[in-house]
């Protein structure tokens, strides 16, 4: 599929899938979208404690690269798996202008490194963050009790419902320890019963800029 580097609205960059119409993120602001419900939502709720996040679609590396930013602010160790069936190009990741806008240059390195390190095997991208990129579909994730946060970021249930089924929120369930918390963009109906089905009490949030509402969803 035919993919575009586009700007969205708070002038950080995406990809778009034309035959999809779909974008890697929210067209109203990507810096934005992942400030908002990966950090502020979930990110920030483990303040002063080590934490393990799984994150679902790893994409442009943009969430990872946020949190690896963000996480000393709120005092943790943080060991991070991103997930992704379809992995961007390195020329598509240099293409994205994250490190500027984030005011991040002393960071570009970690950029790239989310990027450049081999897939399966764990990288210290300093003493307290631990990151693993796994090159694997969501239907073969078979974690279990492994880890407190989950950022999911599938493309949207237009596009692929297959990834919002009770089945894949099964898999979410089972691979959260227990209290763990489960953060998305999304804020749809049949999202939300599906979820439940598959365990969890849901959480409806104000959205990032441009939507409306979000969920956050706990494994009591």
């Amino acid at each position: 599929m035919k993919r575009n580097i586009i700007k969205t609205r708070d002038g950080s960059t995406t990809i778009h899938i034309e035959e999809w119409d779909e974008c890697y993120h929210s067209r109203f602001g990507a810096i934005q979208e992942a400030q908002h419900v990966f950090i502020k939502k979930g990110l920030s709720l483990f303040e002063n404690k080590s934490v393990s996040i799984l994150e679902i679609g790893f994409g442009t590396g943009l969430n990872a690269f946020i949190t690896f930013l963000e996480y000393p602010k709120f005092n943790q160790k943080v060991n991070y798996v991103g997930v992704e069936a379809f992995p961007v190009s390195i020329e598509e990741a240099e293409m994205m202008n994250y490190v500027a806008e984030l005011n991040a240059e002393s960071y570009s390195f970690i950029f790239e490194k989310l990027h450049q390190c081999n897939w399966e095997e764990p990288n210290d991208l300093n003493e307290d963050f631990v990151f693993t990129k796994r090159k694997q579909f969501f239907a073969d994730i078979d974690d279990i009790q492994k880890f407190d946060l989950i950022y999911f970021d599938a493309f949207g249930y237009d596009v692929q419902p297959e990834l919002w089924s009770v089945a894949i929120f099964k898999k979410m369930f089972q691979a959260l320890q227990v209290n763990g918390v489960l953060v998305t963009y999304a804020a749809r109906g049949i999202i939300k019963r599906n979820m439940i089905e598959a365990g969890f009490t849901v959480e409806k949030h104000e959205g990032a800029p441009g939507k409306r509402e979000m969920f956050r969803a706990r494994k009591g």
